[in-house]
């Protein structure tokens, strides 16, 4: 059986205090997917993911998302993380007030 060949991900997870959506880059997280580190190599991606797991004081929820990118920059391929991108959808604030 063949596996599946690894697509871009990138690491996203929750700000344990504030409960925002962000993601990792090379010197720490960001709350906006254009900065963040755009993974493209399986053992790179399992080797992060479990260094972004281990920072429990300050994230929960760490996962692997996939990606496609456009133009350099990353852009959700599911509908649930461009849901996650765009911040909470009961009213308009913060990210939503943007679009």
């Amino acid at each position: 059986m063949m596996s599946k060949p690894f697509t871009p991900k990138v690491i996203t997870a929750n700000a344990l205090v504030e409960g925002d959506v962000i993601y990792l880059t090379a010197t720490g997280w960001t709350r906006d997917l254009a900065e963040a580190d755009i993974i493209t190599d399986e053992a790179d991606a399992d080797l992060r993911l479990i260094e972004a797991s281990a920072q429990e004081a300050d994230v929960v929820g760490v996962y692997l998302a996939e990606v496609q990118i456009k133009d350099g920059i990353p852009h959700p391929t599911h509908f649930r993380e461009a849901f996650r991108a765009t911040g909470p959808s009961n009213y308009s604030h913060g990210k939503q007030e943007q679009f």
